[in-house]
């Protein structure tokens, strides 16, 4: 996540240490890979059926994969009432997946959620979902987010926010809630665990409650900065190893769906979850972690996959090719 005008050299150097590790890995496990089209941008669906539909202040969607509601009565909540068309499961919490949750900065929190932030939305003529969050006395910052479907297994989520006034090392913290799905995986490089070689580790109950992967020490620092201690409901996160590239998953032995959520290297600096069986059942993407000077803009892509029977070697053939595609797109 850059932002407009001001290059920042240390997410230059985390995009390469990322990238590095990621295609090292998959060389090592995978053939080469298929490059695909679906980049987190906003170009027309395939078909109508990854088209989203204005129902009331809502939103639907029916792609034969899944099915639910994006924005329930207007709340700003993500996905939610998602159901697996091959199981008929449930796969989403009340809350939501790829849900705006807290909006961070260094020792500052705004407002308590991104849910309780008003915003209005609108569908656009290639089916995707726009939503904006307009600055208030709380807020000194717009957001505005597009979601849209670029498969039916495949949500691209682009979040944009305009600065109004200085926002040191600002955050989104991107929130997915799942029902089910009771191992957490994060894609990692743990001297300790692995012998440095990058490789998904799950977050145990030993290892804490609440996890934080961070992408480097910049981000450690910001974990510890004092944004965690704010109201309501602070956290004190477990730092677990450093990050190989920001990709985390869930399982659900159940249905045999795997949730993937993943962003770039240099729009999210953390990846986050409680343990695997905790009952949060959630994943985290924290984005951006920047300077975002007054009167400037950024942007931080993310992407959902949910697919049966994921390997390990498959997830990271999925992140590559989200990576890629947006690189050549």
């Amino acid at each position: 996540m850059a932002t407009q005008n001001q290059p920042d050299r240390s997410r230059t150097t985390r995009r390469a240490f990322f990238m590095h590790s990621a295609a090292t890995a998959t060389a090592l496990a995978t053939s080469s890979l298929t490059r695909n089209a679906g980049s987190a941008g906003e170009p027309p669906p395939p078909d109508g059926s990854l088209a989203f539909e204005a129902s009331g202040k809502q939103f639907s969607f029916d792609n034969g994969r899944f099915s639910g509601v994006l924005r329930p009565q207007g709340s700003s909540k993500g996905l939610t009432s998602v159901v697996d068309a091959a199981s008929g499961a449930t796969v989403s919490r009340s809350l939501g997946i790829f849900s705006h949750y807290r909006l961070l900065a260094t020792n500052t929190r705004y407002g308590d959620a991104a849910w309780d932030w008003p915003s209005v939305s609108e569908l656009a003529a290639n089916g995707a979902v726009t939503t904006v969050w307009t600055a208030d006395d709380k807020h000194p910052f717009d957001m505005r987010t597009v979601c849209r479907w670029a498969s039916p297994d495949t949500l691209d989520l682009v979040t944009t926010i305009t600065a109004r006034k200085d926002l040191p090392r600002f955050e989104v913290f991107l929130a997915s809630y799942f029902n089910g799905f009771g191992e957490s995986w994060v894609y990692t490089k743990d001297p300790a665990k692995t012998d440095g070689k990058a490789a998904f580790l799950p977050a145990t109950r030993d290892d804490g409650v609440w996890q934080m992967f961070p992408g480097d020490e910049r981000a450690i620092e910001m974990i510890r900065d004092g944004r965690w201690k704010q109201p309501p409901h602070p956290v004190q996160w477990a730092i677990r190893p450093t990050l190989a590239s920001p990709l985390g998953l869930r399982r659900d032995h159940k249905t045999g769906l795997t949730a993937l959520v993943m962003a770039p290297p240099d729009d999210c600096f953390a990846v986050a979850t409680p343990y695997g069986e905790e009952g949060h059942r959630s994943l985290y993407l924290s984005l951006c972690g920047q300077d975002i000077p007054a009167g400037q803009t950024a942007t931080a892509g993310s992407r959902l996959v949910i697919r049966r029977d994921v390997s390990f070697e498959s997830a990271l053939r999925i992140y590559e090719e989200y990576v890629g595609a947006r690189d050549t797109g």
